[in-house]
């Protein structure tokens, strides 16, 4: 009996990864393409165990992130020449600066004062509520929402304080209100910057867009339907209210530096062909300028330690290790497959498509941390779309209004919704999911369903 294996030559179109396994042990295969199957299927498996870790430990996502990114280097799935190259270093120094610059303003209490002032023009509690909600987005839209929700809770806590009902209904507004204008502008939140830095995308392509109205609009218009649902949802929330006193802000530098940084943003957005990393550029060189403000006026070495450890170097190690892992897919041709997956499903349908990533996105965001999701989306809608040969702008901002939005629907779908419910469990009060969810649900779906109909009209 011939014990020899057999050889199985296979042209480069006619192996898949199942094929793959589903051959006998003594068959050899010989392709030239067979390297890139083992390494796309070794990326593959290493990248779900990644999100199955980070889902599983966010507490330490950022080890998780860069210790996946060491193995795609030491695999060579992703050659050493490109790690570099692959992290997108405008966005970690947008988020970096923008993050001390927050801090400082925060530092200001020039955020409480702005909340006092609508504050004293509001006839009762309701419209106090709405209006802290709605004072939330402004400030999201240019504002970290975490840093939002550290600004604007504390507020909510003294008024519910004062007038003796909780707080829990106005905190969980100011959150998810927070999301909600995340999308509106390139600084409002990780996932904007993510998609701005990846579409080249510059602050005024925000709002106009090759002639067209951009996120920041459609923002606007999700916001206004979904604040009916919130004077619905508060119509109770009668009781009158009186305070007079007013924070005292003696330092409005930070608010300079701040409306500094979103003209110097929009400035940029004119100067063609300029340096890639221009805009983090901006946002960390008028953080250094205020951190060394700080310290001439202080003469404290202690208060540029303080405000150096606001940054969320967390968040940052955990982007450089995305790029990286993500990098590390494209690379070996995982996002390419994905792509494909996609417009099979869709059946080359553009509606289908955008519809499946804009309410897919929703879902995945209503449970797991949205920038992880977007970094990874990113390049697998602009695969789609070059499959498909269309402009992958309908796609992009469908992407971000789906998990910006996304993470509104439950408790943990978003970083904002965690910082709201540690605050008011820090003074005594615990929110269940239901008790969430009786607010997030229908502010969310309505303003997903408006900005997934304009979204749609506007730029398919």
């Amino acid at each position: 009996m011939n014990t020899r294996p057999r050889v199985v030559t296979l042209g480069p179109c006619i192996i898949d990864l199942s094929t793959f396994f589903k051959l006998p042990t003594h068959i050899y295969i010989i392709c030239e393409y067979c390297e890139g199957y083992i390494m796309m299927l070794t990326a593959l498996w290493l990248f779900i165990l990644t999100y199955i870790l980070l889902l599983a430990f966010p507490q330490i996502g950022a080890y998780i992130a860069l210790t996946s990114a060491s193995v795609f280097v030491v695999l060579r799935i992703l050659p050493i020449d490109k790690v570099f190259t692959t992290v997108d270093w405008n966005v970690i120094l947008m988020i970096a600066g923008t993050m001390g610059i927050v801090s400082l303003f925060i530092e200001s209490r020039m955020p409480s004062l702005l909340a006092d002032l609508i504050i004293q023009r509001m006839p009762d509690v309701r419209w106090v509520i709405i209006s802290l909600a709605l004072f939330a987005g402004v400030i999201s839209a240019f504002v970290d929402n975490v840093a939002t929700v550290l600004m604007v809770a504390p507020v909510a806590l003294t008024i519910a304080k004062k007038l003796r009902i909780s707080p829990v209904p106005g905190i969980i507004a100011i959150a998810i209100s927070s999301n909600l204008q995340g999308a509106a502008t390139l600084v409002g939140d990780t996932t904007s910057i993510l998609l701005g830095g990846y579409a080249n995308l510059d602050f005024l392509d925000f709002f106009f867009f090759r002639n067209k109205i951009g996120m920041f609009w459609v923002v606007q218009i999700s916001a206004l339907v979904s604040t009916f649902i919130l004077i619905f949802l508060f119509r109770r929330y009668n009781q009158r209210i009186n305070v007079k006193s007013r924070t005292i802000v003696k330092d409005y530098f930070p608010t300079v530096l701040l409306l500094g940084t979103v003209a110097l943003l929009i400035l940029a957005s004119f100067i063609p062909g300029k340096p890639s990393v221009t805009n983090g550029t901006i946002c960390v060189s008028l953080f250094i300028i205020g951190l060394r403000r700080e310290f001439l006026k202080s003469k404290d070495i202690k208060v540029l330690s303080k405000t150096l450890k606001e940054i969320d170097y967390f968040t940052l190690l955990l982007l450089i290790g995305l790029f990286i892992v993500i990098g590390g897919i494209t690379e070996s041709g995982l996002t390419e497959e994905i792509s494909k997956s996609f417009v099979r499903i869709s059946n080359d349908d553009v509606f289908v498509i955008y519809t499946l990533i804009v309410w897919a996105s929703v879902l995945f965001s209503a449970f797991i941390d949205n920038i992880p999701y977007v970094a990874t989306m990113l390049p697998v809608t602009s695969g789609i779309a070059g499959i498909l040969g269309i402009d992958p702008t309908i796609l992009y901002f469908g992407l971000l209004a789906g998990a910006t939005l996304g993470g509104n629907l439950t408790p943990i779908g978003a970083s904002a919704n965690i910082a709201a419910l540690g605050i008011l469990r820090k003074h005594g009060y615990k929110v269940g999911a239901g008790e969430f969810m009786r607010i997030s649900v229908p502010f969310t779906l309505s303003a997903i369903i408006v900005g997934y109909i304009l979204i749609w009209f506007i730029w398919s």
